[in-house]
């Protein structure tokens, strides 16, 4: 099996940057390149239901503000976590994760993913609804990490 590009999405919660350490090794392993992906919500779907919409200026002033406190993130954990790693690209992109997660999978020609099995939005279930959907729906092998249990202390605030 060649791994030439391995695509990490995460949305930066302490559950998902947990696949950093396998995504470190597989890449070594397979002197892979990184994509690693920060998908931001459109909040624009949201507003129909609550019957009302912001303006413009403020949606666009949010969007910039997430996109750039994801950016500085990102670029943490590539100088922290994943220096070991011999290529690696950011990509942020907007839109819902599991069809942006998927072209961006076919965009990069990915031949892995690499995914935790819950996100920020973990329910208490072993699989969150979006590793679920992209082990249904994705053409390419997923390498889903299971979450570890936090203790009290360790949960964030």
């Amino acid at each position: 099996m060649e791994i030439k590009t391995i695509l990490w999405p995460t949305d930066l919660s302490a559950n998902s940057l947990e696949a950093g350490t396998h995504v470190v090794s597989l890449a070594r392993k397979y002197n892979a390149e990184v994509v690693l992906m920060y998908v931001a919500v459109d909040l624009c779907a949201f507003f129909p239901a609550y019957g009302s919409y912001p303006s413009v200026e403020h949606l666009n002033n949010f969007r910039d503000w997430e996109i750039e406190k994801a950016r500085k993130k990102l670029e943490r954990i590539c100088r922290e976590e994943l220096k070991a790693c011999p290529f690696l690209k950011l990509r942020l992109v907007m839109g819902e994760p599991v069809d942006q997660i998927l072209k961006m999978a076919d965009t990069v020609q990915a031949e892995l993913l690499v995914l935790s099995s819950r996100g920020q939005g973990g329910d208490g279930a072993d699989l969150g609804r979006i590793a679920r959907e992209v082990l249904r729906r994705s053409p390419v092998p997923v390498h889903v990490v299971k979450h570890r249990e936090r203790t009290a202390a360790e949960a964030p605030a």
